[in-house]
């Protein structure tokens, strides 16, 4: 169950449109709510839409990116530091 408070405009407007369109409040909350997050799902930024598909290819890490410089370094040192 929810609750919802609205200004006094805001309820005369949704029951004047509930009238004309012959819906209960309830329906056109509900679609508007299922619109609302359908649309917020569609702004998701292009990392968000990717994030379960990058940085894990064959290595299992997902810091690559932002550590490669490190690791790099402890490699090379590992390798020439006799």
């Amino acid at each position: 169950m929810l609750n919802v408070r609205l200004s006094d405009d805001a309820e005369k407007e949704l029951a004047r449109y509930c009238h004309d369109e012959g819906v209960s409040k309830s329906t056109v909350v509900k679609e508007a709510i299922a619109a609302y997050i359908a649309q917020r799902k569609k702004t998701r930024s292009a990392f968000e839409a990717g994030a379960d598909l990058f940085g894990q290819e064959g290595s299992g890490t997902t810091d690559g990116s932002v550590s490669y410089k490190k690791k790099l370094k402890q490699k090379l040192h590992a390798k020439y530091a006799r």
